[in-house]
């Protein structure tokens, strides 16, 4: 049995310590699961601020690629005259007056010969003899030399209707010869692969990692791109073209700025662009259909906004590494001219800002970086590359409490490991209870064999006397009348010792079922001790023993009179096994009331009862002898029949050694009337 046990606690504890793992396994996997949907989280809130972002920028382009090539210029001519007005009236810019408009800043027209005009040239107060807004112009001014400074220089004109850019981010040309056609811009790849690759390196050395690692993806946004979007043609009256032109003929360069600017080298000017020849009508004759709807209406081309990136200027402010101008090729018949703006970074990232403060969920907060600029790079969670083709911006999401996950994975490991150590308390207690109850069957199967023997001997005993007296007075072998008495009395007593075995094993039969009755009435127990002292008197003397009674005062009370009678008798028949060897074989039995018991004590002067064994005793089947050197006769029920009886009056029952040798049982019962 003890084999079985020991093979199902191998598999019980086999089975916990495998839960065990499995268990810190799954926390393993629950962090990194965790930590992967956070990184969901920031890729998604990502990709939210990229698309408002776009949405922004589309919008901004929208309207600016929609803008009227006039709004470049200082004034212009309104095409629609109200009914009885003789000719069209000449208006300022809607763009004059201040230089950044949204996105956009210090809007700006280049001619084929070079010249800069803008919106906000102060002619008009030039000639009215008015001073100027200082800072309007100084702001102005610096606008304009940024542009010859800077811008001029990346533009060269190689025919008519032909410009070249030097950027990175656009289609074109991939090698280092001019682009032709009419008005199309192409790319220097060579300064674009260098410009590409340095800001890859910066946007690595802020995440620490790859620009397409895991936790920093590329996002782009081609708002500012000229993919998808379409060249506007436009149809306009001839009177209308050459009133602009004139208007703005005097809305040169100030004088002062010409000063200024005329100090400036401007590389390669564009040059100026080559008419288109005349038609002469044929025959001399009137001007053909054709024509003369030519000669009425102009036809206006203008291609969509292309990014320019200068490195140049204040380069190390810049987010991009450089300045982002937005350039379109506007064409009217043969004259060619840029228009376009710088765009306003700050602007931007005021934009990129506000759409990530809207977008951010909790627990989150961000940075906006360049590239190389950004510190603290351990703590980004997630690198989002705003890449808008000419350049990137790195919004660096991060954790508000970066360490909430090892946070709630400490407190889910707290509690695992609470719960794995109660399992473990509990299988082991249930291990140990095991091995105890099997100890403990295995015990009782034990006890319950020698009780077996312990049966099967005193009923033989008992059984062979009587057959023997009955078969020697059968055939008439005792031929004198007082051996025959002796013979019958012998015959009486061994059948009341039967009697009383088979009573004992049948009330603790009733006993364990709980099928035991009790008759309580109300009575003397003196009565009822003195009885069992006359019947059990007899057998004491066989065996030299003196049984002698002190009887206390003993007021009536209700007790079971079968119950109390076995109490008396086996603890007379106990006495009388184990004190057979003493000097003094006499045994006194008294009585009397300690409220709110009664007390029956039986002294003995035998061996006594070891400690150990005073409450091992009154278990069932127990012995203190072992059943095959053992020379008491018994069952092992009698005093543990004592107890159960003592415990149905409500009572107890308890040892005492006396000395020089010798014990006292005591058994208290319940006196109160029931």
């Amino acid at each position: 049995m003890y084999k079985r046990l020991i093979i199902l606690s191998v598999i019980i504890l086999g089975a916990v310590c495998g839960l065990v793992w499995l268990g810190y396994h799954s926390i393993r996997i629950r962090a990194q699961g965790m930590e992967g949907t956070r990184l969901g989280e920031f890729a998604a809130v990502a990709e939210q601020v990229r698309q408002d972002v776009k949405r922004k920028l589309d919008e901004f382009m929208q309207t600016e690629q929609s803008r009227a090539y006039t709004d470049y210029q200082y004034y212009y001519v309104a095409e629609n005259v109200a009914p009885g007005q003789q000719a069209a009236p000449v208006l300022r810019s809607p763009l004059g007056g201040r230089l950044d408009h949204g996105l956009a800043y210090g809007n700006f027209q280049i001619e084929p010969d070079g010249t800069i005009t803008t919106p906000t040239d102060q002619s008009e107060q030039r000639q009215a003899g008015a001073s100027p807004d200082s800072g309007l112009k100084d702001e102005f001014l610096a606008n304009r030399f940024n542009i010859v400074n800077n811008l001029l220089p990346a533009l060269n004109g190689t025919a008519p209707g032909s410009l070249r850019m030097n950027l990175y981010g656009l289609g074109g040309s991939s090698s280092d010869t001019p682009v032709q056609g009419s008005g199309q811009l192409g790319l220097a790849r060579p300064m674009a692969d260098k410009l590409n690759q340095d800001q890859d390196q910066e946007v690595a050395d802020i995440t620490g990692k790859a620009p397409q690692s895991q936790r920093a993806k590329n996002f782009p946004i081609e708002s500012l791109q000229s993919k998808g979007q379409k060249t506007q043609v436009l149809e306009q009256r001839r009177s209308v073209v050459e009133r602009n032109i004139a208007s703005n003929a005097d809305a040169e360069q100030p004088q002062a700025i010409q000063q200024e600017a005329a100090q400036v080298v401007v590389p390669s000017p564009l040059p100026p662009a080559v008419q288109a020849p005349q038609t002469a009508p044929q025959d001399g004759g009137a001007p053909a259909p054709a024509e003369r709807r030519q000669a009425e209406t102009v036809q206006v081309r203008i291609e969509p906004f292309v990014p320019l990136l200068i490195p140049a200027g204040q380069a190390s402010q810049s987010i991009f590494g450089g300045q982002v101008f937005l350039l379109r090729h506007v064409q009217i018949e043969d004259k060619h001219f840029l228009q376009g703006f710088q765009l306003n970074e700050k602007r931007l990232i005021e934009e990129v800002e506000e759409s990530a403060s809207r977008l951010m969920r909790k627990g989150m907060s961000f940075e906006l970086a360049r590239a190389g600029l950004a510190a603290g790079k351990s703590d980004v969670a997630y690198a989002a590359i705003l890449d808008f083709g000419f350049g990137e911006l790195v919004l660096n999401l991060k954790e508000v409490d970066p360490h909430w996950i090892g946070k709630q994975i400490s407190h889910l490991r707290l509690w695992y490991f609470s719960t794995v150590a109660v399992v473990l308390i509990a299988v082991t207690l249930g291990l140990v209870s095991l091995w105890f109850n099997a100890a403990a069957q295995i015990r009782l199967a034990r006890k319950k064999d020698d009780f077996i023997s312990a049966v099967s001997h005193e009923l033989r005993t008992p059984l062979t006397t009587i057959r023997m007296y009955a078969e020697m007075l059968e055939k008439k072998w005792v031929k004198s009348q007082d051996k025959a008495t002796e013979y019958y009395r012998n015959m009486r007593q061994e059948s009341e010792r039967l009697s009383r075995l088979v009573e004992n094993v049948l009330d603790f039969s009733r006993i364990q079922r709980g099928r035991k009755k009790y008759a309580f009435s109300v009575g003397n127990i003196n009565e009822c001790v003195t009885r069992v002292v006359e019947m059990m008197a007899p057998y004491a003397a066989e065996r030299g023993f003196l049984v002698r009674t002190e009887p206390g005062e003993l007021a009536p009370s209700a007790f079971d009179n079968d119950a109390v009678t076995q109490i008396v008798v086996n603890l007379l028949d106990n006495a009388i096994k184990y004190a057979r060897d003493a000097e003094d074989k006499t045994i006194i039995i008294r009585t009397r009331r300690d409220d709110p018991y009664i007390l029956i004590e039986l002294e003995d002067h035998g061996p006594g009862v070891p400690a150990r064994q005073r409450e091992k005793i009154f278990d069932a089947f127990y012995r203190a002898e072992a059943e095959a050197t053992r020379e008491t006769t018994g069952t092992g029920l009698g005093l543990a029949l004592v107890k159960k009886f003592v415990e149905a009056h409500n009572g107890f029952v308890e040892i005492i050694n006396v000395r020089p040798s010798g014990a006292i049982f005591r058994v208290g019962l319940d006196a109160r009337i029931r």
